[in-house]
């Protein structure tokens, strides 16, 4: 089954379990909203839930809009330096850090200038580290709405999936995290954390989970 999924930075492992599932076309055509996965993700430190968030260029006067595709990292700030180091910090200790150190590092010592890329690339570099194919289908037009929403449709409308602010009906199964043991499981973290704590268990793990959520 095909789906219509939004490239995000290291995606939550809700998306990651539908990447893993169906045959994914990237949404590239849409324009570019706040309050999304597109420039942040969530991990798990030793204060809880922590947001990393990617500082883009924003678009200012007659110019409003802008397409995905075309929004700028702001490199001026050293964020993917901080992100790494939070990175660190966070997953030193669990089981995998070290084995996927070197796949995920080369993404924060190399200048990056567009969102969208970046975001490919993030996923593209956790589909390596699985052993998987990284989904290459793009849209070239924007459609606004799909034709239907149901299991037997040749196409499943999931962009939704990329909005940080609405919560979905993803009943998650527990695994060990770092942290566990002082804030409890957190659901729905950016792959990342699953894959340094399960490591060459994340593809089971995630081809486990209840995909309902994306008709819903």
């Amino acid at each position: 089954m095909k789906t219509l999924l939004h490239p995000t930075y290291f995606p939550n492992i809700a998306i990651f379990a539908v990447i893993i599932r169906n045959k994914v076309i990237w949404e590239i055509e849409d324009n570019y909203q706040k309050q999304t996965y597109r420039n942040r993700c969530y991990i798990s430190t030793d204060q809880g839930k922590h947001m990393l968030t990617i500082p883009i260029k924003h678009v200012g006067g007659k110019e409003g809009r802008q397409k995905y595709k075309e929004v700028q990292l702001d490199n001026s700030y050293s964020w993917q330096r901080q992100h790494w180091r939070t990175l660190q910090t966070a997953y030193r200790t669990s089981p995998f850090f070290e084995y996927y150190e070197d796949d995920i590092a080369p993404l924060f010592e190399k200048e990056h200038f567009f969102l969208l890329d970046f975001n490919l690339k993030t996923i593209e570099t956790i589909c390596s580290c699985l052993q998987i194919e990284m989904p290459s289908e793009k849209t070239l037009t924007y459609q606004k709405s799909i034709e239907t929403q149901n299991p037997k449709a040749n196409t499943v409308d999931a962009r939704f999936l990329v909005n940080a602010k609405k919560e979905i009906r993803f009943v998650q199964e527990t695994y060990i995290q770092v942290f566990g043991s002082r804030h409890g499981f957190i659901e729905n973290l950016s792959v990342l954390d699953l894959l340094f704590n399960e490591g060459p268990h994340t593809i089971p793990f995630l081809q486990n989970q209840n995909l309902d959520f994306i008709y819903a």
